[in-house]
């Protein structure tokens, strides 16, 4: 299958850019920046994505441009063209001041393949503290802005270009086209990706990695784990057995609800109460990560406990995506937060993980789901966390603080799926993720009838967002969330506040922990 790869040089944004490139019907690989795979024979181009460091960072990531030059379509984003016309024989420099946000190209070529279709003055968004000051030899300025004389250039006949703008950010107005026409219309893609075709090579990859071994997979109830079990059950049948674990953190009356759920999906599914374990386990634990890495070895050990029960069995399936891996360990080695999927897992764990959607984003596995013909209401269902409710309270883990926020969050999603908006579609439907955190470690005063209550604030949270990467806090009317902090207060024993989360990723993460 044609590919774009994408060397990754450690910028917040290079997963948008391999989002933008999906969304062209174009497959791509997001790589570390020294890891460029010398003998595919499926590459059509390279893009190189922005970074953190300037190029006369001692601690800059640096690559060999002899390697690919020549070879394949080259794109530079930011660091990447201005690494290009550094290690070439141009000039960067430190900018006069830092060059951020909103520009206009107030210069293009509009002859340029690379700007084919584009309308003069058109926006872009920059985010550099350096500015190519001097081209090399046999480069030429094809687009400039106000401030940014070499905004986008190419080598003289070389398909090789730099831009100092992000095309891939939604201020860039028309980044995508440009893309386009770099991936379509210059690299040659014929846009044969599409969930069809990932269907079909997953489950024939899928076939061959899997072999007669049997599988077992843990089912959260959502999107994730329910399409790669459908996935993997159509490339293996019942050699899958699915496992959903309850590990007493789960929403109110979710693990009934999952349960009956899958029925409709003819998979074979054992549900597995180890709530009482988790919660001795978690016992006076307050550190986020230490609840994470706690709830990712239980989940596992209950795994291998039940796996000794179904002879064979020799793999542990998961719905782990691309943004949970990107999450956990980006290219300069910072940890930003473990997922239940990706951190935690023991070293002597039995068996083997199969991750079928480890390069897909959110919305890319709700296509496929789709394609598998799910149900809506499985394939549109809000994230959750795989450490369930664990990381929604802010504090040690008891029976008693779960109890408090499951009735408040159930209150609180029941209400947007029944708040309908003037064109048709539910409030739930228009938020990406929303959910109930309970701040254990804080207590407020409040008053109830004649009384004097001292108990503990709740926090609504609501956002939206296309892949996870990046969002938004959504702007739910003023009468809807009064009405839910009215019905918390009133009908939840152990809260006497409500607040609202109006904080975007980033600097926050959607997540409290």
């Amino acid at each position: 299958m044609q590919k774009i790869i994408i060397l990754d040089f450690g910028s917040q944004t290079t997963q948008l850019i391999g989002r933008r490139v999906r969304e062209l019907d174009t497959f791509c690989e997001i790589l570390p920046y020294n890891k460029f795979p010398q003998d595919d024979p499926d590459v059509i181009g390279v893009i190189l994505s922005g970074s953190p460091f300037s190029v006369y960072d001692p601690e800059a990531f640096k690559i060999d441009l002899a390697a690919i030059r020549g070879r394949y379509p080259i794109l530079g984003i930011c660091y990447g063209a201005q690494f290009m016309s550094h290690t070439l024989g141009g000039r960067v420099e430190p900018a006069p001041s830092r060059e951020y946000g909103r520009q206009h190209l107030d210069t293009i070529d509009l002859h340029n393949p690379l700007f084919q279709g584009f309308e003069p003055g058109s926006q872009v968004w920059m985010s550099h503290g350096d500015t190519i000051t001097s081209l090399p030899a046999g480069f030429h300025c094809i687009a400039s802005t106000a401030t940014v004389q070499n905004a986008a250039y190419q080598a003289e006949g070389e398909q090789l270009w730099g831009v100092q703008f992000h095309p891939e950010v939604f201020h860039t107005t028309q980044g995508t086209l440009l893309l386009r026409n770099f991936v379509v219309g210059i690299c040659g893609s014929t846009q044969g990706w599409s969930p069809a075709s990932f269907v079909d090579t997953t489950v024939h990859e899928l076939q061959q990695q899997l072999g007669d071994d049997k599988v077992i997979l843990g089912l959260s109830g959502g999107v994730d784990s329910s399409v790669a079990a459908m996935l993997i059950s159509r490339a293996i049948g019942n050699r899958l057995t699915c496992i959903f674990v309850d590990h007493g953190m789960l929403r109110k009356n979710e693990f009934r609800d999952v349960l009956h759920d899958y029925e409709c999906l003819g998979l074979n599914v054992i549900g597995v109460d180890a709530s009482e374990r988790f919660y001795a386990d978690l016992a006076g634990v307050t550190d986020p990560e230490q609840k994470r890495k706690i709830i990712g070895r239980d989940f596992i050990e209950v795994f291998n406990a039940e796996a000794r029960k179904v002879e064979g069995a020799r793999w542990l399936a998961q719905g782990t995506i691309y943004p949970d891996r990107i999450e956990s360990l980006n290219i300069t080695g910072k940890v930003i937060k473990s997922h239940h999927n990706v951190g935690g897992l023991p070293k002597d764990m039995q068996l083997q993980l199969c991750e079928p959607l480890k390069w897909l984003f959110k919305d890319e596995v709700r296509r496929v789901g789709r394609q598998l013909g799910m149900p809506e209401h499985l394939i549109s269902r809000h994230p959750f966390p795989g450490p369930g409710l664990a990381v929604r309270i802010l504090g040690d883990i008891t029976p008693e603080r779960i109890r408090i926020l499951q009735e408040a969050d159930d209150i609180y999603i029941r209400a947007l799926r029944q708040y309908v908006c003037d064109d048709g579609e539910t409030l739930y439907n228009k938020v990406w993720q929303a959910g109930a955190i309970l701040l254990a470690t804080v207590r407020s005063v409040g008053v109830m009838g004649d009384e004097r209550t001292y108990e503990h604030p709740v926090a609504l949270r609501a956002v939206t967002s296309t892949d996870a990467m990046t969002a938004d806090w959504a702007h739910l009317p003023y009468d809807f969330l009064a009405n839910v902090s009215n019905d918390i207060i009133n009908h939840v024993r152990g809260v006497n506040r409500v607040c609202y989360d109006i904080s975007s990723k980033p600097p926050a993460t959607i997540e409290w922990e």
